[in-house]
């Protein structure tokens, strides 16, 4: 089956494909690409909001939460993404009706990996691998402000473009990304803002949370309003722009109708 639309009334419905119509190797090829743009993605918008001082690029809205979680509760981003990555998978399942083994073991395949690529890019856009790169500077000039935001603003998309690739191959997905697409076919008749947006309000108790255990409100700021207004606009577009001819494989929403 093929991902397709269908009109209601006035409304354009996309129907998710329940099928797969590529082969495996096709789907980890992809899988694995959307993985390293996601982890790079996720570390730029970090990373650039902490060369400005005094700071406020702010990152990427899911990423902003649990740095701030993290650095509450005293967790590295390793152990901050994992854990939180799997309370979320619990969430879905209550959303779908239905516990799976299956989806909740390809949850945690995803953040393994995901966790893992995190804490490399941040140790290397941080300099400390010097004689592959020697890290991102300190912002000492308009210029430099200038770049880091559109670098930010770049990041916020290749996290937004490797969400739109590996949710059309689905072969494993990030819990929040996997929350998105349940809240997108099941709730939001397809609309990938509005279930983007949906899926910002786990992130927003972390950050509740965080902010009454430490005081501080660090990594929101433009980057994440960018974030919160762009982000699941970008997914749609990179769904018909980024590989059009993949199609959202093999997707299970539970008892849906």
């Amino acid at each position: 089956m093929k991902t397709v639309e269908v009109q209601e009334g006035e409304t354009t419905v996309t129907q998710p494909n329940t099928g797969r119509t590529i082969s495996m190797g096709k789907a980890i090829t992809f899988f694995v690409l959307s993985l390293v743009i996601n982890s790079a993605g996720n570390v730029l918008t970090l990373v650039t909001s902490s060369k400005i001082h005094p700071s406020f690029l702010g990152s990427a809205y899911w990423t902003a939460a649990e740095a701030n979680f993290g650095t509450a509760v005293h967790w590295n981003l390793f152990w901050t993404f994992l854990i939180i990555g799997m309370l979320t998978t619990v969430l879905n399942a209550i959303l779908i009706g239905k516990w799976e083994w299956r989806r909740a073991l390809g949850n945690l395949i995803f953040m393994v990996p995901f966790s893992a690529l995190i804490q490399i890019f941040e140790n290397f856009f941080m300099g400390d691998y010097p004689s592959l790169f020697a890290g991102f500077p300190a912002a000492n000039s308009m210029g430099m402000v200038v770049f880091y935001i559109v670098l930010n603003f770049f990041g916020v998309a290749l996290i937004a473009t490797a969400i739109s690739i590996y949710q059309r191959v689905n072969l494993v997905l990030h819990p929040a990304d996997d929350l998105m697409q349940v809240l997108r076919f099941k709730y939001c008749k397809g609309n990938a803002n509005i279930a983007m947006w949906l899926s910002y309000i786990p992130p927003t108790l972390l950050a509740i949370v965080a902010f009454l255990i430490t005081r501080q409100f660090t990594n929101f700021g433009l980057g994440t309003i960018f974030a919160l207004l762009f982000q699941g606009g970008i997914t749609g577009i990179a769904d018909k722009t980024i590989f059009p001819h993949l199609k959202h494989q093999a997707v299970d929403l539970g008892d849906h109708k």
